[in-house]
């Protein structure tokens, strides 16, 4: 073979590998648009720990991700626009809670179904919020110990 074709072999097999990088990142970020999804908003008192792409959870499966979040000026909430894949019906007495991977995990946004029989339309606002609780405050509240209990 001639240095050329060797060339164009090597180019080529580098260009396939990008190519399956590629369509392998939208494919885990959620980037891929093969899937119809509608759109829910929720309102949190804090918001720690997710931002836009964050992956939007049911029973532990990922449903969809947030698309938008901004601050709500009149009630400093931050207003959190996400995406759930069609075909998913969500109760509309369900709960949105910004929940934990571990310690060292990351946050996701996770959809507690309710019981109601009746779902959630397209652009509907679920009422029910559960913000994130952050790591930090609850260590400091157990390093400090409890001073009620010390008083006694």
């Amino acid at each position: 073979m001639s240095e050329n074709t060797t060339e164009i072999i090597v180019g080529g097999v580098v260009l396939a590998v990008a190519i399956g990088f590629l369509a392998y990142a939208g494919k885990v970020t959620g980037f891929s648009g093969g899937q119809e999804e509608y759109q829910l908003s929720a309102s949190f008192r804090s918001a720690d720990g997710i931002d836009v792409g964050t992956d939007v959870r049911l029973a532990g499966v990922k449903v969809g991700r947030v698309t938008e979040m901004e601050l709500d000026p009149a009630t400093y909430r931050a207003d959190t626009t996400f995406t759930v894949r069609s075909g998913i019906e969500v109760p509309d007495d369900s709960a949105i809670a910004i929940s934990s991977e571990g310690l060292l995990g990351g946050n996701y946004v996770e959809i507690l179904p309710g019981g109601s029989p009746f779902y959630v339309e397209p652009g509907d606002q679920i009422e029910f919020t559960q913000g994130s609780v952050s790591l930090v405050s609850l260590l400091m509240k157990f390093v400090a110990g409890d001073d009620e209990k010390a008083t006694e």
